[in-house]
């Protein structure tokens, strides 16, 4: 039987029947089962968890919760002397469900919070910046790294001291390609001078978004690191959010190879479907004639719904202009032809209770959750008295060669070293605990810079290692957390146990039910019946026939057989064992064996009723109440368990304590 985290029947389980128990020094003991010790708090804690309403404890209440509270301990006593805790599927369950607990306590909300305010910040502004890029790897060695800074600081003194245009510096210097005039399919494409258009929060990796939205328009940015390189961002304009935008368009393409007087010819177009647009033609009948996407033309141009960031600035410009649905604009050029768009819906940012449950999903998948984890990691390693012994690493370092980049690098090779590393709380790793990690997590790749590449290696197994020791303080740091693993810890025993001897039971053991069955079928009666046949006539003109037919004893069958041809429907009869109001018709006749007379019911429709006999009360069969059965024999395997768990195990309760539960206010 599956269970999930979630499973709202699970749920409600723990809630009715057990909460978390703590012993309290201080506090007597109420109750003991076999060897467990239960306090007086500890159960006035599971009774108010469950009894809310009631301000002072009922002494009749607190009884049959004691007794419950009983039952539930003894089953779980039960449970750990079968062993069903040490059990392999029982474990990994647990250890399933404790991983998904854990997850909010292994964070920092604060950072959390802040980053899903900040993102819906970002959100409600669309940004146009420009870049200028120097590509170094994020391994790259220290003098790799020294030499990109300098060059892209050489660059930025150009723009910002020698006061060269950023765009015109960008075609020259920027690494990266987009930036530079291109031939394509031999035609020649103007570059983008660094113009990286319109974006918004999420639309780039978050240190180069972060940086654009603290940048002021047309100030120039001190380097920005990225995955990609340093980056120098111009920010040049800042408008208020666009949101998600639907549009239709015309689009007339530039002939790949084309002359100048065949582009003139597609300005023509453009200037013509526009003047028949304002002289009241149909956007979308314009887009069939004149679109050369074929792919929307045939819909009248509508394009799919998209943000800012898949927009060319001309687009977004021309967007800008347009203030309603329907609303379109002139004629205008990119560089693939010639544009006409059309509004045709807008779906604006929306508040941040509205959007924050979004950001927060779009955060756990993107780069942003590693500075969510950073702060949380150096929380903890705060928290914890992180030390590291960075010499001893350096020491390490020059033991791996470049064989750790073909997957041959060997943990000999670092034999005899075992300092002290770093200490998280009361653990220590050392060199040695660390060369192992990086033997067994070797793979062949592309060579990087090895310092670089020990101490990227290096930061990972530190993270690693405060998470876990994070992990495992949680039932120490939080006994709320412990008091949830106790409830799931307790309660998947309860539920396997219970599954075994009580609810699977009944329903696998058949000879058992029907034993039980047999024993209390009278439990389950029947009224007296009426075992009749309903005939509803819907043409009266078959009466006569009807009767002649019934005097014969014909049967149900018969009798549809013989009015009810060619598919047509003359009457149909039900014949069942009838109980008293069920079927009004049935009241007003005699109930004994015979047929009564014609009764009237609606126009051209009349009742017929054959009593073929008066049943009885009798106990239902096995089937018609499997469910009802299969209930109570559950019940009585439960009651017969708890005998048995009563007899098996010493219960003792402490009456003085338990009196003393109905003194508390």
């Amino acid at each position: 039987m599956k269970r999930t985290l979630f499973n709202a029947s699970f749920t409600l389980f723990f809630c009715i029947f057990f909460f978390p128990v703590f012993s309290q020094s201080a506090d007597p003991v109420l109750l003991q089962v076999a060897n467990e010790k239960i306090s007086k708090n500890e159960f006035v804690k599971v009774y108010e968890k469950n009894n809310t309403k009631s301000d002072k404890p009922d002494a009749k209440a607190l009884e049959e919760y004691l007794d419950l509270y009983i039952n539930f301990r003894l089953k779980v006593t039960e449970a750990k002397a079968l062993g069903m805790d040490t059990v392999k599927s029982f474990r990994e369950e647990l250890a399933g469900y404790r991983k998904q607990l854990a997850q909010p306590y292994l964070a920092d909300n604060l950072a959390s919070e802040k980053m899903i305010q900040e993102a819906y910040d970002h959100k409600r502004f669309d940004i146009r910046a420009s870049h200028i890029l120097v590509r170094v790897d994020r391994l790259a060695s220290a003098a790799d790294t020294l030499a990109a800074w300098n060059k892209i600081m050489d660059v930025y003194n150009r723009i910002t001291v020698k006061g060269e245009d950023f765009g015109k510096v960008a075609a020259e210097a920027s690494e990266d390609p987009s930036a530079k005039d291109q031939v394509v399919d031999g035609q020649k494409r103007k570059g983008t001078r660094g113009d990286l258009a319109f974006f918004t929060a999420f639309d780039m990796v978050y240190p180069f978004e972060s940086a654009a939205y603290k940048s002021k328009v047309n100030e120039v940015s001190l380097p920005v690191r990225t995955d990609f390189g340093y980056h120098l961002i111009k920010v040049t304009a800042k408008t208020p959010a666009m949101g998600k935008i639907q549009l239709a368009h015309i689009i007339l393409v530039y002939p790949s190879k084309g002359s100048l007087d065949d582009s003139l010819k597609v300005a023509d177009s453009a200037n013509m479907a526009y003047k028949l647009l304002k002289g009241g033609s149909d956007f979308g009948d314009l887009a069939k004639k004149y679109s050369d996407d074929f792919s929307t033309a045939g819909k009248g141009g509508v394009l799919p719904w998209f943000g800012v960031n898949r927009l060319l600035p001309d687009f977004m410009l021309n967007i800008q202009k347009m203030k309603q649905k329907g609303d379109y604009s002139e004629p205008f050029q990119t560089m693939y032809g010639w544009h006409i768009i059309k509004l045709v819906d807008r779906k604006p940012i929306g508040s941040f209770e509205e959007e924050k449950d979004d950001i927060k999903q779009r955060i756990s998948r993107t780069d942003r959750n590693n500075e969510i984890q950073n702060a949380f990691l150096a929380k903890t390693k705060a928290n914890y008295g992180f030390t590291q012994n960075l010499p001893a690493l350096v020491e390490l370092t020059k033991t791996v060669t470049d064989s750790i980049f073909e997957g041959s690098w060997k943990l000999e090779q670092a034999a005899g070293l075992d300092k002290n590393l770093f200490t998280i709380g009361t653990l220590n790793y050392t060199q040695a605990d660390f060369a192992k990690q990086l033997a067994a997590g070797e793979r062949r790749g592309p060579r990087h810079d090895i310092p670089a590449y020990v101490y990227q290696q290096y930061n990972i197994f530190v993270n690693d290692a405060v998470n876990k020791y994070a992990d495992n303080q949680l039932e120490t740091e939080y006994p709320d957390f412990k008091a949830l693993i106790s409830e799931y810890h307790d309660g998947i025993l309860l539920f396997d146990l219970t599954d075994k001897k009580v609810w699977s039971k009944a329903v696998k053991d058949t000879v058992g039910l029907q034993q039980f069955y047999e024993k209390n079928k009278t439990n389950f009666m029947w009224e007296t019946r009426l075992d009749a046949s309903v005939l509803t006539i819907k043409d009266a003109s078959i009466i006569k026939s009807l009767k002649k037919l019934l005097k014969k004893g014909a049967t149900d069958e018969q009798i549809l057989a013989k009015f009810n041809r060619d598919s047509i429907q003359k009457i149909t009869i039900e014949h069942k064992k009838f109980l008293k109001g069920e079927n009004m018709n049935l009241e007003n006749i005699a109930w004994k064996p015979g047929t009564s007379d014609i009764i009237p019911v609606a126009d051209k429709e009349s009742i017929l009723v054959i009593v073929h006999q008066v049943v009885a009360p009798e106990p239902k069969l096995l089937q018609e109440i499997r469910g009802a059965m299969t209930a109570d024999y559950q019940n009585f395997l439960e009651k017969e368990w708890i005998n048995e768990l009563r007899t098996k195990y010493p219960v003792d309760v402490n009456r003085d304590v338990f009196n003393s539960i109905l003194t508390l206010q």
